[in-house]
Formats: structure tokens, sequence, C-alpha cells
């Protein structure tokens, strides 16, 4: 079923089992079925953040660039499963919810080493933050082209 909105767009609704799909007000909107027969209107909004609910994690730390984090990893090698810890300088925090990101940045013999870790990964242990580092932008990419102790980052005052 494909419902038209405004000026010739169309969007294939989702419907659930006992669920129906209707546009109020040029909004898609999803209606379910409750236990004592009334229908409750959920707009997509509300579906998404009901089935992310249960997987964001509540004992996540906050996070900020500039701040020197742990990340603990699980590895699966074969039937054995084991942590594996990666620490680095956060360099940018981006997307928000169950989607949120972390990059990290560390270099290793010479080599600088970039990985990306969503917070709310069931294949993510734990975050540990070491240090906070006072930093005056989001991204702090230009950390890439620096060497030695052009690359420090001052720790924040508490």
């Amino acid at each position: 079923m494909i419902v038209r909105l405004k000026r010739g767009s169309s969007v294939a609704p989702l419907c659930l089992e006992g669920s129906t799909a209707n546009v109020e007000n040029g909004k898609f909107n999803r209606t379910a079925n409750e236990g004592n027969g009334r229908k409750q209107i959920m707009s997509k909004q509300a579906i998404l953040e009901s089935v992310a609910a249960p997987n964001i994690k509540a004992d996540a730390p906050t996070i900020w660039p500039g701040d020197t984090v742990k990340v603990h990893v699980r590895v699966r090698e074969g039937d054995k499963e084991r942590l594996q810890m990666f620490e680095g300088l956060c360099i940018a925090v981006k997307h928000g919810g169950i989607a949120k990101t972390i990059t990290l940045r560390k270099v290793t013999s010479g080599v600088g080493v970039e990985r990306t870790f969503p917070v709310h990964s069931p294949n993510v242990a734990k975050f540990e933050v070491t240090r906070r580092g006072r930093v005056r932008r989001a991204k702090l990419y230009y950390l890439r082209d620096k060497v030695g102790k052009d690359a420090r980052i001052k720790e924040r005052r508490k």
C-alpha cells in the first residue's frame, strides 16, 4: 500500500500485525490496537524511540572531544570471546541517541590509528574516561597533522 503525502511524495507505510496505517494532517501515523479495544496513534518517531529504548546503555559515561578514553571491545575468535582494550583521544562525537558514535585516535609505532565505536553497541563492554581534555572545538581533526608536543591537549580543571 502506498500513501500519497504532500506534493506527490510517497511513503510505503510500516504496518505491524493488528495495526493500520493512516495519514492525518500530512503526517503518517500508525494506530495500534490496545487490549481495551481502543486505538492508540503512534508517530514514526515514537515507534523508532520505542524500538531503540531497550538497547540504549544507561551506564555509558559522558564523553567529550579531547577526553582520553579506554574502550573494552568484545572480540570473537572462533568459539572464544575476549576483551580487547583500545585507548585513545576522542577527536569526534557524532549523531545522537542509539546511533551515537565516538572516534578515538592513538599513535602506535609512529602510525596514527583511528577507530570509530558505537556507544550503545553490545560489542563494547565498557568505556572508561581516563583524562578530561580542555578543547575549544567539537571536531579535533586538526590533530591528524600534529606530531609530538604539538598534539598535546591541556587537562580540564574540575
